[in-house]
């Protein structure tokens, strides 16, 4: 990793919140905020929590992926986009696994969190609910035991329920450049130039 690679990678998370972040959240299934407003709204409700600054980042960026599938391809509401996935590599080339790692995992943490908690099952919006089921649905016991023993399987659930609360219509929020600030201080360094 070299300090230009995270510089661009940086570079790309600003343009994209900047040219993408005035679109609806959740696409055609839209919830009542922005991608940007929610991406804010739930790194607020990391800060609230006292996560860690690696948790709180996570919490910003978890869904970038959207963005990066919509580039790639028509957004289509009817498809997982596997947005979790694709954000690896990408965020993987500025941030260490306690970031990269619950973003990867928020998904899954949607579909354990169905499986053991019937409250939170109920309180999902008709957008998680669509979105569950592209995604394969609660899980299965195996599942569960599988997702339990990964070393960020807990930052993934809590970001997870940061997730869901953060679709608040007019919520105060910092800036995106708050975040930006924090993303920075958190890249990988060179060891050479750290």
């Amino acid at each position: 990793m070299t300090p230009s690679t995270a510089e661009a990678t940086l570079a790309r998370i600003a343009r994209l919140f900047a040219d993408h972040g005035h679109v609806p959240y959740e696409g055609a299934r839209r919830e009542a905020v922005t991608a940007t407003e929610h991406a804010l709204q739930c790194a607020l409700l990391a800060e609230w929590a006292l996560a860690e600054p690696e948790l709180v980042a996570a919490a910003f960026l978890h869904d970038v992926g959207h963005v990066l599938a919509a580039e790639a391809v028509a957004r289509s509401d009817a498809v997982d986009d596997r947005h979790e996935v694709l954000a690896v590599p990408f965020l993987a080339q500025a941030f260490g696994a306690a970031v990269v790692e619950p973003v990867r995992l928020h998904v899954e943490a949607k579909r354990y969190l169905v499986r053991v908690d019937d409250d939170y099952a109920r309180r999902l919006s008709p957008a998680s609910v669509h979105s569950l089921a592209l995604q394969g649905g609660p899980m299965s016991d195996a599942e569960m035991r599988r997702f339990a023993a990964l070393p960020f399987a807990e930052d993934a659930v809590r970001l997870r329920r940061w997730d869901d609360l953060a679709k608040t219509p007019g919520r105060p929020v910092p800036p995106v450049g708050h975040y930006l600030s924090l993303l920075e201080s958190l890249t990988w360094r060179d060891a050479d130039t750290a």
